[in-house]
């Protein structure tokens, strides 16, 4: 995840400072280096700003706008960081004599820089929501047309599931259901990231999760990003209590095995999976209720990772498994 973090921003400021370059070669033939400098003053804090790093409750304000106003507030947000970019950067280079002319120009925001800008920040801020749609690893995968031609190889994946959705969508209707999984869902980000997986699909109140099988087994990875994602529900309960009336409690299933990696459709592409590794996921996840066990692994992916002390791993037998013509080694997960 870290890599990707850093990847990320090296692109984004990358691209930034090419901009500034080439805005100073088409208008001013000169100052390269300049433009480059003023480009990255004035468009990281609307990227920062974008991505939650700097004021993110006013971030999060914004979100919950109608489509109008949510259009309006993002545009005097942008304006006022690109404005104040703009002065920082032209009066410190003025003061070091690397700006000629006088004082207020240096930290004026002109018409044309505004619109550019604008221009600039809206290409990869587009780049950045397709991303976010899609999935960072799905993102590069369709960019490289990695599946197009199906692959044969290895991954984990973990099928997590709220407990008592029905009866909370009963009881408080389905809009209010539908924030109550969205809070959800949003809390799963960042310890996926952290851990170094993807979140593949949403279906119904259940979240589809899954890793690279070296990436997944790699100390641990999926199964500690398990307890990490129980640990910050427990950690926010009375966010949860205030918000909805009650702390989520999930179920979870962890597999791993051979599955074929293919893009599929048409006008609506997709990176999907095929194979029994999937469905045996599934499966387990609805053990879960029949064994009143909480975090279930099946026994061949278990044995391939190595458990911290902090992580016990019980052994729970041989079970049926749906769909699967032998049984599955099952164990529990506790801290």
């Amino acid at each position: 995840m870290r890599r990707n973090s850093v990847g990320l921003w090296v692109f984004l400021l990358s691209a930034v400072a090419a901009s500034g370059y080439l805005y100073s070669w088409l208008v001013y033939r000169q100052g390269y280096f300049l433009g480059a400098v003023f480009a990255l003053s004035i468009c990281v804090p609307i990227l920062a700003f974008e991505r939650g790093l700097i004021f993110p409750k006013l971030r999060a304000w914004i979100n919950t706008l109608p489509t109008a106003g949510f259009l309006v507030a993002a545009l005097i947000a942008d304006y006022v960081l690109i404005s104040i970019g703009n002065a920082v950067c032209g009066i410190t280079l003025w003061s070091f004599g690397w700006i000629d002319g006088p004082f207020w120009r240096a930290a004026t925001l002109s018409p044309q820089v505004l619109l550019y800008t604008l221009a600039v920040l809206t290409v990869m801020i587009f780049i950045l929501r397709v991303r976010d749609l899609l999935g960072r690893d799905i993102f590069a995968s369709l960019l490289m047309s990695r599946y197009r031609q199906p692959v044969a190889e290895e991954r984990v994946f973990l099928f997590i599931d709220l407990v008592g959705s029905t009866s909370f969508a009963e009881e408080h209707g389905d809009l209010r259901a539908q924030q109550f999984l969205g809070a959800l869902f949003a809390a799963f980000a960042e310890p996926v990231r952290r851990h170094g997986g993807a979140i593949d699909d949403y279906v119904g109140d259940a979240a589809i999760i899954t890793w690279p099988i070296e990436r997944g087994i790699k100390d641990a990875s999926c199964a500690r990003c398990v307890f990490d994602i129980l640990d910050s529900i427990e950690k926010n309960a009375n966010q949860w209590l205030e918000r909805f009336g009650r702390v989520p409690r999930l179920r979870a299933a962890l597999h791993g095995g051979p599955i074929i990696t293919a893009e599929i459709g048409v006008d609506h592409h997709k990176i999907t999976y095929f194979g029994d590794t999937v469905n045996t996921t599934a499966r387990l996840e609805s053990l879960c209720r029949t064994l009143a066990t909480p975090v279930l692994i099946s026994s061949e992916l278990a044995q391939r990772m190595s458990f911290s002390n902090e992580i016990k791993a019980n052994y729970l037998g041989m079970h049926g498994v749906k769909g699967r013509g032998q049984a599955l080694g099952v164990m529990a997960l506790t801290r």
